[in-house]
């Protein structure tokens, strides 16, 4: 009769096979090395992003000189190009990091807790609770400007999430990862219906809600940049709470209980964290897809399994994807625009075919 292995020998070590090849645990300084190699891809990826933040603030409908942007950001003037980049690129950049660090870190926090690979933000019932309370703020109460139904959205997102974990979790399950993504997806389908059948039978709603629904980053003042912000500097803590225990809890709950992670707790906090990020970004930008779902697994291709490397190089490489797709959005049909959220579709998907068929990269 073969011996049943230890809980010990059946955790997956931080440079497990899921890692780059050539990762396989050596010890303390295998280890050393792992963690340089990981740190240096990822200051190469702030690199990138702060080229690709440069590049939101040049380009546009409206050509600017480098030097024009410079001198807007450090000594502003009552001019047409200063206006265009302090009021309009800046917040559109800073919204565009925001929301697509929000996203990601969403994205990674759900398919670590389901340990679904292909799990996105939407499964907790997030977008469309948000849809639906914009809706509803849009048709029966009249409301006109996005200052306004952002918090409708915002807490539409909250009750729907906390509704599917209520769900979820009755019975003897306790909320397992297959009857949350169940009851998100059951919940979310029937709002959608609701939130389309009115949106169609109502042309107010209909032209207000057709851009939001496309998800954009475009005509977003500061203001909505101040106000998501708290929100999602709350959600990202929690994430990076919960990243260690999360590493046990995507092994399985049994065998994380053995490790000493608690289960419910780490649970909870995805599910808060993940309401409060997808919540204020969706709400802001409307429901942009694919950020959520591929940049987890390009994180898992460079560092391997350990949450807390995913969530450092998700929150770097959302805003690369996002941005980028934006930037494109702005430049192939100037001097109008494609929503971004229509980009990341066709940036997004051939993308995610590839990395989908590479086992280490697809693979939890």
């Amino acid at each position: 009769m073969t011996a049943r292995p230890s809980g010990a020998a059946l955790v997956r070590p931080a440079d497990s096979p899921a890692a780059p090849a050539g990762r396989a645990h050596r010890g303390p300084r295998g280890v050393a090395a792992s963690n340089r190699r990981r740190a240096g891809w990822l200051a190469v990826s702030v690199l990138v992003l702060v080229v690709v933040s440069a590049f939101s603030l040049l380009v546009g409908s409206k050509p600017v000189a480098p030097s024009v942007v410079v001198d807007a950001l450090v000594a502003p003037a009552d001019s047409p190009e200063h206006f265009v980049v302090r009021s309009l690129r800046v917040p559109r950049t800073l919204l565009g990091v925001l929301v697509s660090a929000a996203l990601g870190v969403s994205g990674a926090l759900i398919q670590a807790l389901t340990r679904n690979p292909l799990a996105d933000p939407g499964i907790l019932g997030v977008n469309a609770g948000a849809s639906f309370a914009m809706v509803v703020a849009v048709a029966a109460f009249g409301l006109t400007s996005l200052n306004q139904y952002i918090w409708f959205s915002f807490l539409g997102a909250i009750l729907a999430t906390v509704a599917v974990y209520v769900i979820g979790s009755s019975g003897r399950s306790n909320g397992s990862p297959i009857r949350l993504a169940l009851a998100g997806i059951a919940l979310g389908s029937v709002l959608t219906g609701i939130a389309t059948g009115i949106t169609l039978l109502d042309e107010t709603t209909f032209n207000r809600m057709r851009f939001w629904g496309a998800g954009t980053l475009a005509d977003r003042d500061p203001a909505m940049v101040l106000g998501i912000s708290p929100f999602i500097a709350v959600g990202l803590l929690v994430a990076v709470i919960t990243a260690r225990s999360l590493n046990a809890v995507q092994l399985g709950d049994e065998l994380a209980v053995t490790l000493g992670a608690r289960v419910a707790r780490t649970r909870v906090g995805v599910i808060v964290a993940v309401t409060l990020l997808c919540g204020a970004a969706t709400a802001v930008a409307g429901p942009i897809a694919f950020v959520g779902l591929m940049i987890p697994h390009v994180a898992r291709w460079l560092v391997g399994p350990d949450q807390r490397w995913i969530l450092a190089f998700t929150v770097v490489l959302s805003p690369v994807l996002l941005l980028s797709s934006d930037i494109i959005g702005r430049v192939v049909m100037s001097p109008g625009e494609l929503p971004v959220g229509i980009v990341t579709a066709f940036v997004g998907a051939p993308v995610l075919i590839v990395l989908v068929r590479r086992h280490r990269a697809s693979g939890l």
